[in-house]
Parts: structure tokens; C-alpha cells; sequence
């Protein structure tokens, strides 16, 4: 139980990630009596349902994200502070910044994770995954680029591997990234390129399990992987990943051995937690799962520490049905909303009923008027689960200038089939010079030397 407040202070709250769960436990205390301070590394909250379309051209990051100052202004007892927490005392109540330390009453860390290669980081350099602002405008300037270089090259085995494209992981990232690329391909650039026809573009969405969207029904898996297959995309299920190297994906399906030569590999096959899960076991004593994540109390508090929250994607919260709660906003959403709540009830010497997650559905597009929705008491998929699609996630924006600006984009890009953000960043000169005799591009340095991209 934490202590009331008293009229010569008041309860210190800290909260670290700006993402769903700590946002909207930030949100939830702007009228409790305590003092809130919120850190994060960034300073905006980004809505990262909607990344794959910034790496597809569809929507701009600013688009998706909204500045944590405006969108906590209104909570006078808040603070925003941008940092990054690199240790945490539970005995003197503290967390360490790099520069600054802060004393706490109560905790709540939302550090959520991050893509995970399975043991093989090295496949990081070849297939980026998906999860920050920097990962889109990656996944975006990878898959111009491989259009614009294609229609330069010559040569019909290099021009084939510039258009071919492999996903790793079947699960609504990969579905979506996969649907996006294939109306890319075969809709929206298929007038604007003269040497190449984009149409002949070769889009593989890998999968390890026997079908996509492992967690939906099954009947939704088959007609999601049915849509792919109408948009052009392959679909291989059962099918693991061995290896990427040098632009060359190897494959294993059942005892068979294959390798596919692709100059653009996107990962959206799985996920580890942030490092402050490591901090917390190390500090706490905590317990994590298999993939780092911290495995909490039916509060959502550490065990032995009931003044520390962990909420979101960096939680493991397995008291409701035996497994843990998926990594969706969701989730994160609600248990910030019930952390905030504990406290400001414990606030009062009152306490709450354990956590309890109300699934509401699960959503996952496919590509235009293709969607499927599983509602529990009903699942469709088709367009009318496009269409809610699209008003649920505009529901769910942050703010309303973001939701206007997406609703108009979506809108124009609906009737237009075009996409205003196929910009190419961070290799202004990667055009403008040739290719070597190992197919590589090379761009020039300021210093005049040559570096490979």
C-alpha cells in the first residue's frame, strides 16, 4: 500500500516510454493529485500500427507521430522529460538518467521491445525490421531505391534480384508490409518507369508456421494468404529462414534447401524486449520469459517491488488465460489506463480488482478493400473490414490534426491510387553514379573516396 498525499507533498510518479502504455497512463493521471514525469528517448509518440505505411510511401512519420509536450499540455501536473534511463535503484526509489537522477514513489516502465534476429544479428545489416521512425524511412529508401535501380540496370539476373522482394514473418506487419509492396508494384508505379514493368516485380512473404496470422482464426489466415495471392504476393509457409547474406536469402522448407537472391529483405519475424528489462531483473530480482520480457503480478507490479509497474509490449502478463497478452496498443492501452487507476485508488487506501484485459478484436489490412477482423462474436473480412479498419485506426490516432491528415491522405490515395511520400533519403547521390562489376552501387564521399551502399 503507498501512502496517501499529504498537503506537503505529493505523490511522485515516474513514467519511462512515451508509447502506448505510458502515455496513456500519463494521460489517465492528469487529474489525479500526484506529480507525473514522463521520459522517453524521443520526443513524440508514435502510433506505430501505421509505420509500414511510411516505409511504403503511403504516409509521412509526421503523419504518426505527435509531440509528447502538446499532446500532455493540458495536464498541469505533468512533466516531459527527453532522455534515456539507463539505470533504476529500487531501494532509494530512483532512476538514473544520464545526466540527472529522479526520485520516485511509483514506477511505471513502458520501454516496450524491439525486432529480434533470433541469435543472428548480423542479419540486421541485410534485412532492417520495423519498429521506429528511422526503421520506415530505412524500409522506404531500400524499396525506391530498388525500383530506381532497376530501371538502370541491364542486366535481366541483377534486374531480377533488385525486384525481387522477401518479407520474413507472416504476422499482421508482414501481411501488411507484403499487401503494401504488391500495390506498389502493381498499381501505383506501374506507369511511372520506362525500361522496367514493375509488374514483374517478385514479392515472397515468408513464414515459419503453417499459416499466416497465427494468432487469428484460422478461416482468416487462409483469406488473408488468399488476398496476397490476388495482389500477386507468394506466400511460402513452413518455410524458415537459415541464413541472409550478401543479398542472398536461404531457406529451408521441410528437408529442402533453397536460396532466393533479393536486393531488398524486410524482418517482421519477431521481437525482444528493451534492455530495461535486464535493469529490472538485475535490480529487482524480477523474472523474464524468453524473450526478455519482465514477467509481472496480477497488478501488473514486479514481485517484492508493488510500487514498480511494468505495462505494454515490455510486460508478460500471463494470470488471465495461461499465455501472455499479446504486443499489440490494445494492451498496452488498458494496462496503462489501470495502473494509473491502482494508484490513484491506492492513493485513497483503496485497491482494485486484478488486471484484466477486455479484447475488443484484432484487425490486420491486406492491401485495397482487403482486410480481415476478428471481433470474437463475428469475424469478415473483404471490404467492409477494410472500411473498419481504417475508421478504427483513425479512432485511435493521438490527435486530431494527425487523424484529419491521415483520413485526407487515405482518401486521395483511395481514388487517385497514388502515394505522396516516395521519397528517397539519406543517399542523395546513390543515382548518380554506376554499378561495379559486383553489382554493387557506389556513392561519392565528400572526401572523395568511394563508400558502398
Amino acid at each position: 500500500m503507498i501512502n496517501a498525499v499529504d498537503n506537503q507533498s505529493l505523490h511522485r510518479v515516474v513514467i519511462v516510454g512515451g508509447g502506448f502504455g505510458g502515455l496513456y497512463a500519463a494521460k489517465s493521471l492528469g487529474s489525479v493529485p500526484v506529480e507525473v514525469t514522463l521520459i522517453d528517448k524521443r520526443n513524440f509518440h508514435l502510433f506505430q500500427p501505421l509505420l509500414y505505411q511510411v516505409a511504403t510511401g503511403t504516409l509521412s512519420p509526421a503523419d504518426i507521430s505527435s509531440p509528447l509536450r502538446s499532446v500532455l499540455n493540458r495536464n498541469k501536473n505533468t512533466k516531459v522529460l527527453m532522455g534515456e534511463v539507463v539505470d533504476i535503484d529500487p531501494e532509494q526509489h530512483k532512476v538514473t538518467l544520464q545526466n540527472q537522477e529522479l526520485h520516485y514513489d511509483s514506477l511505471i516502465v513502458a520501454t516496450g521491445v524491439k525486432h529480434s534476429y533470433f541469435g543472428k544479428d548480423e542479419w540486421s545489416e541485410f534485412a532492417p525490421g520495423l519498429k521506429t521512425v528511422e526503421d520506415a524511412l530505412e524500409m522506404r529508401r531500400r524499396i525506391f531505391v530498388a525500383f530506381e535501380t532497376a530501371e538502370k540496370e541491364t542486366d535481366p539476373e541483377k534486374r531480377r534480384a533488385w525486384l525481387t522482394f522477401v518479407i520474413v514473418g507472416g504476422g499482421p506487419t508482414g501481411v501488411e508490409l507484403a499487401g503494401a509492396i504488391a500495390e506498389l508494384a502493381y498499381s501505383t508505379l506501374k506507369k511511372d518507369f520506362r525500361n522496367i514493368d514493375t509488374a514483374e516485380a517478385k514479392i515472397l512473404l515468408l513464414e515459419g508456421m503453417d499459416r499466416l496470422l497465427p494468432p487469428y482464426a484460422p478461416e482468416l489466415s487462409a483469406k488473408a494468404a488468399k488476398s496476397l495471392q490476388q495482389l500477386g504476393v507468394t506466400v511460402q509457409t513452413k518455410t524458415l529462414v537459415t541464413n541472409i547474406a550478401d543479398d542472398i536469402v536461404t531457406i529451408k522448407q521441410g528437408d529442402e534447401v533453397a536460396q532466393i537472391a533479393a536486393k531488398t529483405i524486410l524482418w517482421a519475424a519477431g521481437v525482444k524486449a528493451s534492455p530495461i528489462g535486464e535493469t529490472l531483473a538485475k535490480r529487482t530480482g524480477a523474472q523474464l520469459d524468453r524473450a526478455g520480457r519482465v514477467i509481472v503480478e496480477p497488478d501488473l507490479s514486479i514481485p517484492g517491488h508493488p510500487n514498480i509497474f511494468v505495462v505494454g509490449d515490455l510486460a508478460n502478463f500471463s494470470h488471465q488465460n495461461g499465455k501472455p497478452l499479446p504486443g499489440v496498443a490494445p494492451v498496452a492501452m488498458q494496462e496503462g489506463q489501470y495502473v494509473a487507476a491502482l494508484i490513484k485508488q491506492r492513493l485513497q487506501e483503496k485497491t482494485l480488482p486484478p488486471f484484466s484485459y477486455l479484447d475488443r478484436g484484432s484487425l490486420a489490412v491486406i492491401g485495397r478493400n482487403a482486410a480481415v477482423v476478428d471481433f470474437g462474436f463475428v469475424k469478415f473480412s473483404g471490404f467492409l473490414a477494410w472500411l473498419t479498419w481504417v475508421f478504427v485506426h483513425i479512432y485511435f490516432l493521438i490527435e486530431f490534426d494527425n487523424k484529419l491528415v491521415v483520413l485526407l491522405q487515405w482518401g486521395w490515395n483511395y481514388w487517385t491510387r497514388k502515394r505522396g511520400a516516395r521519397l528517397i533519403t539519406g543517399a542523395e547521390s546513390l543515382l548518380t553514379v554506376g554499378v561495379n562489376d559486383q553489382g554493387d552501387f557506389y556513392a561519392p564521399t565528400n572526401s572523395n573516396s568511394a563508400v558502398k551502399v
